[in-house]
Formats: structure tokens, C-alpha cells, sequence
């Protein structure tokens, strides 16, 4: 038995390290920018209308592009229930473990990834809404599964990322979160791990049985507190330390590019990093590539998908351009990476209680705290979405009751193998999802420019909304570009 873990073990790192290498991370990136020159880098020139119709549209009391789909939901409850899987340990340690392993120029470079990243999900997103459909209760669904199977025919591939994504939500989005729970409540508060356990599964079980209705309702309340909570930590430590600012500003660039004085190869190995782990953790944060919040986006009551991917845009830029950059200038700002014997979500304690004492401490474990459960309730739609696909309506229950065994699971052990095994299946998420995304990229293009058209240009041309009411070729179009 011990042999076979040992031979697993090697197995797994071996696709590990292809799945999470320098080509992986090169084809995320390159992706990314060829949807961004494809697309007119429309996240740049469009910035201030994906402001004003995402976040800016919670302000105006405006209700138009909406279906009239059975349990659909609205824009915002699908951003909220994505953020909520999108926002999670990462922004908080991932973020440390960056700057630990790649210099503080890692930040630089995990920027990069989110600018790029931004337009990798929002053509998912545009793929997600255009192939949907109605489940057999009337409720959208979609995902890289359902634009693989239609747009591509490869009934094979979209099957594939259905079972890694099963797979991922067992360790990644269960146990490896209900772990860091346990750990939080167990160091600050000493509470025994199986409590946290029973409360957990209970907590998950009432909102995951009330199905996706309930689910969102949770997290468009959950997701704004927790975001709420913890950036005005972060500004209240920054702004404590604002004569620092500017040298942390410093240290990102100068990281980023090595513009001190060293020797040429040195310079190139610490570069290297920096671009590694930068890249890394940004992907690993916003899950931009990985094809799972679409997932989410796919359930909104928009009638336009360019509308929906609009709010992926969002997603991408608060989750590492906001969250992420707000926990590295902490750490930054207080030199809290600098302290010998520190490392991980510690670095970030330090940095808080730096200024508000004890209570700084309570708030980044109270922070993981949230964002791990708010993690946790985003995958289980992942999960459940996935299980759909693979066996219908009937398997989803299963997939729940196996879910919920997993939560308790991960309070009370920490399965090591299973959390790495479940890293390297949501790796290869991301690999189907990007063939099919880069092979319709042509039809994001069209929908794109469609839209453009029609909304910043007032050309009456008919709207392409649907698979199902408007096919459209998935040969490439010159005049798309």
C-alpha cells in the first residue's frame, strides 16, 4: 500500500509539474493576450463602461437584457457566488507565498497576468452564455463543458473537464479549505477541529440543500461583508504606514525587472522568478483560463452575452488588481516579509497586528475564515454543475452528500496527497477549457464586434445572443479582427 501511495505521489508530481510548469503559465498568458489584441484590447478601451454596467450599475435602479428563465439569477448573485469561489486563501497567503518565493517583483507580474487574464475570462464567459441551455427545471446552465460539446463536437473533451473539475471540488474546493478553517479557529480561538468540522458540514448542508436560489442569496450578502471586512484592514495598516508606500512601489518594479545592480545571470534567474510566481499565484487567485466561474455566469438573467462577460472583467480586476495588491502592500509596507521565521498567512498577521494589536490577528483569521467558506460555496456549484453534465439531474444529490463528507473530512485531517492530487486536477481544467476557447476565440471575436457595433455605434444589426437562435460558423473571420 505504501509503495502504491509512494508511486501515486511521484506520478502526481510529475503532471504537476506540467500541469502548473513555465508552459502552462506561457499558454495562459499567451491566450490571454491574443484575446486581448483579437478583442481591440477591449478591456482598456472599454474600462469605464465595464465599470459604470458592472459594479456602477448597483447604484441605478436599471433591470434591462433580462430573460425570463425559471431560477435564473440576477448579474450581480452571479459575480457574487463566482467571487466567492474566486476569492478565497489565495489573495491571503498565496499573495505571501509569491513575494516569499519570487521577490516582492512577483506582484508586478501577477498584475501582468490579471490585465491579460481579464479578456481570457470574459470570452469563457461570452462562450458560457452563448451555449447555455435550459435544464430539464427550466434553470440555465453552461460552462467549458457545454461550449467543448456544441462549438467543438468533442463530446470526449468536454467529459474530461467535467471529471477534473469533480475531482478538484472533492480537495481544492472541500478539504483543503475546511483544513485552513479548522487550523484558523483552532490557533486563534481553540476550537477543536471536529467541531469546526460539524459546524461547517451543517452550515454547507442547509445552504447547499436550498439549492442555487439559496446559494446566491448567501453570497451576495457573504461576498460584500467579507471584501468589506478585510479591505479596510488593509487600508487602515497602509495607510498607517503611507510614508513606506512609495518604497514598496519601489521594490514591485525594481523586482520586477532587476534594475539594481547585479550580475546579468543573476538578474535573469531573479526575473524568472518573479514572472513564475507572479503568474502562478495570479492564475491559482482570479482562475482565469481554468473555465469554472463560468460555470456561475452562465445561470444570470442577461440576455447578452458580451453583457455577462462585462462582469468577468470586474471579477478579475477586484480579485488581483484590489484584493491581492492590498495584502502584498501590507506585507510591503510594514516589512513583514522581511521578519526572520515567518511565513505564510503568519506574514500577514504580523503586518495587521502591526497596527491594530491583537485585533489584527483575529481579523486576517476571521478574512481566511470567510474566504475559505465562501470558497467553499462557490465550488459546490462548480461540483454540482459538473456532476450534471456527467450523469443528470439524479447525480447531483450524490455529488452533494459526497461533498459534504468531504467537508468533514478536511476538518479533522490534513490529507496531503489528496490536496495535491485535487491541485493538479484543477490545473487540468484548465486545458480543455483553453483548446476550446482559443479554437472559438473567432466567434468571441464576432459577438464582441457585434456589440460593439451595435452599442457604441448604433448600427441596427440583429444581436448574436444564442447558439440556438443565431449558429454562426466557427471558421475564422477575417474582418472579425
Amino acid at each position: 500500500m505504501d509503495n502504491l501511495i509512494q508511486w501515486i505521489e511521484r506520478a502526481n508530481t510529475a503532471v504537476n509539474n506540467v500541469v502548473w510548469g513555465i508552459p502552462m503559465l506561457v499558454l495562459l498568458l499567451a491566450t490571454g493576450i491574443y484575446l486581448t489584441v483579437g478583442t481591440g484590447f477591449f478591456q482598456v478601451r472599454r474600462f469605464g463602461y465595464v465599470m459604470k454596467n458592472t459594479i456602477g450599475s448597483m447604484f441605478r435602479n436599471k433591470s434591462t437584457r433580462k430573460t425570463d428563465a425559471h431560477g435564473a439569477i440576477s448579474q450581480f448573485q452571479a459575480l457574487a457566488t463566482a467571487l466567492a469561489a474566486t476569492v478565497g486563501t489565495g489573495n491571503i497567503v498565496g499573495v505571501v507565498t509569491a513575494i516569499a518565493a519570487g521577490g516582492p517583483g512577483a506582484v508586478f507580474w501577477m498584475w501582468v497576468s490579471a490585465f491579460f487574464g481579464m479578456m481570457t475570462k470574459f470570452a469563457e464567459i461570452v462562450l458560457g452564455v452563448y451555449f447555455r441551455h435550459k435544464n430539464e427545471k427550466g434553470e440555465w446552465v453552461g460552462g467549458p463543458m457545454y461550449y467543448i460539446e456544441k462549438g467543438l463536437r468533442q463530446k470526449w473533451l468536454a467529459v474530461a473537464f467535467s471529471i477534473f473539475c469533480l475531482f478538484a471540488s472533492f480537495g481544492i474546493g472541500s478539504i483543503a479549505q475546511v483544513n485552513g478553517i479548522a487550523g484558523a479557529m483552532t490557533n486563534s480561538f481553540h476550537i477543536p477541529n471536529y467541531i469546526t468540522g460539524i459546524v461547517v458540514c451543517v452550515l454547507t448542508a442547509i445552504i447547499v440543500f436550498g439549492g442555487m436560489k439559496r446559494m446566491v442569496a448567501v453570497t451576495e450578502k457573504f461576498v460584500p461583508f467579507m471584501a468589506i471586512l478585510y479591505i479596510g484592514g488593509a487600508l487602515t495598516v497602509i495607510l498607517t504606514n503611507v510614508g513606506n508606500l512609495g518604497d514598496a512601489f519601489k521594490s514591485i518594479f525594481e523586482g520586477a525587472f532587476q534594475l539594481r545592480a547585479v550580475g546579468g545571470g543573476a538578474a535573469g534567474y531573479v526575473i524568472a522568478r518573479a514572472m513564475r510566481y507572479g503568474f502562478a499565484r495570479g492564475v491559482f487567485s482570479n482562475e482565469a483560463g481554468l473555465g469554472s466561474s463560468v460555470m456561475v455566469h452562465s445561470c444570470s438573467d442577461v440576455k447578452e452575452p458580451v453583457q455577462q462577460g462585462l462582469w468577468g472583467i470586474f471579477e478579475v480586476f477586484f480579485d488581483t488588481i484590489i484584493i491581492c495588491s492590498l495584502t502584498a502592500l501590507t506585507v510591503l509596507c510594514t516589512g513583514a516579509h522581511t521578519v526572520a521565521g515567518l511565513e505564510g498567512i503568519n506574514v500577514t498577521i504580523y503586518a495587521f497586528e502591526s497596527v491594530l494589536g491583537r485585533f489584527g490577528g483575529y481579523l486576517v483569521s476571521i478574512g481566511l475564515v470567510l474566504f475559505a467558506f465562501s470558497t467553499l460555496l462557490g465550488w459546490t456549484v462548480y461540483g454540482s454543475r459538473a456532476a450534471e453534465y456527467l450523469g443528470g439531474r439524479r447525480f447531483v444529490r450524490v455529488y452533494e452528500i459526497v461533498f459534504l463528507g468531504t467537508v468533514f473530512l478536511g476538518s479533522v485531517s490534513s490529507v496531503q496527497l489528496v490536496w495535491d492530487l485535487s491541485d493538479t486536477f484543477n490545473g487540468l481544467m484548465a486545458l480543455p477549457n483553453l483548446v476550446g476557447v482559443l479554437l472559438l476565440s473567432p466567434l468571441v471575436f464576432r459577438i464582441t464586434k457585434n456589440y460593439v457595433r451595435r452599442v457604441f455605434k448604433g448600427e441596427q444589426i440583429s444581436p448574436l445572443l444564442s447558439y440556438t437562435q443565431t449558429p454562426a460558423p466557427v471558421k475564422k473571420d477575417k474582418k472579425s479582427k
